[in-house]
């Protein structure tokens, strides 16, 4: 190799190096709602700056990540809360065709990395990105928990940036993950998630409905559809952090992230929905359930 092939390389892979930190930047910190024995109130508002700006797979892969934190802090797996990285989750988790981040050689050349830059600037197939965005759209907060129990989690510092749309540079498959040991425990009523509380925040999926969602203000009552105007927007994962009554009824307060507005909203327990439109827009019959569905906890064990 010349020695200006050498400079090149070397300019290249540390813009390279540059870029992939800088993607992978730091997220604000703000402090949390509840509190349990071993948490504290900043905890719960880590999800804001990069959970704004989420798709599915991200929003997913951010409640994962924070029940992780959650529940190894109650656990006393982690002498503090502790931050896990929700982009590995986005960029590995629900791969159906491929082991995530296969293993790499211990050193890498100015060619690995040359190699790297062509592959991030070569255009993806059409096949291959309508692959990625089918996997990214179908992700789901029990992938997300599934995966990270099976392979491990690195901590938030070392892979971190929410959002960042680039392939991983090839030392991140050596890239220490800490093991997550333990189950998923799921729930099916409210009765049952209030059960779960008690011990740590609980994961679900809550039923959103237009205007009737956005005229709900911070800290509202949130009863979903009131009436034919009503606009069925879809499913979207949450995080219960407490539960209460009012003159509403029982209620589970959740905090979402929705139209880039971090919010924390008191859900009635006692609504029951009894029909959802269907992919044609037509209203449908559907078994009866309550706005929240889904419940789920990661539990572990030393």
């Amino acid at each position: 190799m010349s020695e200006l092939e050498t400079m090149l390389g070397l300019v290249l892979l540390v813009s390279s190096l540059c870029f992939w930190f800088v993607c992978f930047s730091f997220p604000s910190e703000t402090p949390l709602k509840k509190s349990y024995p071993s948490l504290k109130k900043k905890h719960f508002k880590r999800l804001k700056v990069c959970f704004c700006v989420a798709d599915a797979a991200e929003r997913a892969a951010m409640i994962a990540v924070c029940l992780i934190s959650s529940a190894r802090m109650v656990a006393n797996l982690d002498s503090e809360y502790t931050s896990y990285s929700a982009q590995f989750l986005v960029d590995n988790a629900g791969r159906k065709n491929e082991p995530a981040q296969d293993p790499q050689p211990s050193t890498f050349t100015i060619q690995d990395w040359l190699q790297y830059l062509v592959e991030i600037a070569t255009p993806k197939p059409e096949s291959e990105q309508r692959e990625v965005d089918e996997r990214r759209n179908t992700l789901t907060l029990k992938d997300c928990l599934e995966y990270a129990l099976k392979e491990g989690l690195p901590k938030h510092e070392h892979w971190t940036h929410v959002g960042c749309v680039h392939k991983p540079p090839p030392f991140a498959s050596l890239i220490p993950r800490v093991p997550m040991k333990g189950e998923l425990v799921e729930a099916k009523t409210w009765e049952e998630a209030s059960k779960l509380l008690k011990q740590q925040p609980v994961g679900a999926k809550l039923h959103v409905f237009s205007p009737e969602f956005e005229l709900v203000r911070d800290e509202g009552f949130y009863e979903g559809p009131s009436g034919p105007e009503s606009r069925y927007v879809g499913l979207r994962d949450v995080m219960i952090t407490g539960n209460g009554r009012m003159k509403g009824g029982p209620f589970l307060e959740v905090k979402i992230v929705y139209k880039k507005k971090e919010t924390f909203l008191k859900v009635s327990c006692t609504r029951v929905l009894t029909s959802l439109p269907n992919d044609s827009g037509e209203e449908c019959e559907v078994e009866p359930m309550g706005l929240l569905v889904d419940f789920i906890i990661p539990r572990f064990s030393k």
